[in-house]
């Protein structure tokens, strides 16, 4: 079985080469050059030239790739996973339907689910992780299908940013919440609700608005005595310590997965953003 995801899981290449996981780059248009994320640009590229006042773009995985990549393993037989960025935050997993739908009329027997997470970063890296870990174990298609896309609808995704225009401009918050949020040092600190990025609170002063997180986390998470905490960064390596410190404090999980937000979910969300992530007290396995 062959797992695919796309670079807006925030896992490092390493771990793609690693655990055989195949990616489809998204692209970045930074200062008039296009860019794969993961294999072409670093993310702290990206934070520095916004910090400078760049305001790069992004785009959806092209249907060429989809249908060259895809078309190879429906040629070997192969059965294939692809663990996509949410639906409602770019057009890729539409696309990828669509292709996949050209090739099965061509190759009737190709075995392929694409699975919108409705996450994104490191809740969609957690994903393709317990993917790989289901795969490793020897679990069958279907049933790695279905156990990852309940894994998926668990995940739960609480962050907050250090200025909400950037997500304004990407068209992914109203430029109202984001002209408020700019007003009296307000934090705001947003989840995804149905793929979707909501703003849920808004908080005066960081300090606060991290430790409003962690009870936030407290009230969805239930026991984290057995939970991996992902940690994604925009380039804030201080604030993960300071966020790992109150978690650990109040919750004591069973460990944390940290990596800096990507190339292409860091054009929109900006230098200093800081997300958590982690299954809600309903999931069972």
């Amino acid at each position: 079985m062959i797992l695919f995801t796309d670079s807006a899981s925030d896992l490092p290449k390493a771990y793609y080469d690693e655990h055989n996981v195949v990616f489809f780059p998204l692209r970045v248009h930074l200062n008039d050059t296009e860019y794969d994320d993961v294999i072409g640009i670093d993310p702290k590229e990206v934070y520095d030239e916004m910090r400078k006042g760049a305001a790069p773009k992004t785009s959806q995985v092209s249907p060429e790739m989809f249908y060259n990549t895809f078309e190879k393993y429906a040629q070997s037989g192969e059965e294939v996973v692809y663990i996509s960025f949410s639906s409602q935050l770019s057009g890729t997993y539409n696309t990828a339907v669509m292709i996949a739908e050209q090739l099965q009329e061509k190759y009737p027997d190709f075995k392929l689910k694409i699975i919108d997470t409705k996450c994104a970063s490191l809740g969609q890296g957690l994903v393709v992780k317990k993917a790989v870990e289901l795969r490793d174990a020897g679990v069958p298609f279907d049933e790695l299908v279905e156990k990852v896309e309940n894994y998926a609808k668990h995940m739960q995704h609480i962050f907050t940013v250090e200025n909400l225009d950037y997500l304004a401009r990407g068209g992914r918050i109203s430029k109202s919440s984001a002209f408020f949020g700019g007003l009296l040092s307000i934090k705001p600190i947003l989840h995804v609700e149905d793929g979707k990025l909501i703003p849920l609170e808004k908080i005066r002063g960081r300090k606060k608005a991290l430790a409003r997180m962690v009870d936030i986390m407290a009230e969805r998470g239930g026991d984290f005595s057995d939970k991996i905490v992902g940690i994604s960064h925009g380039d804030d390596l201080d604030t993960v310590e300071e966020v790992k410190k109150l978690i650990e404090d109040k919750l004591r999980p069973k460990g944390f997965d940290v990596t800096m937000v990507g190339a292409v979910i860091g054009s929109h969300s900006g230098p200093g953003t800081l997300a958590i992530f982690f299954t809600d007290k309903d999931y069972q396995e």
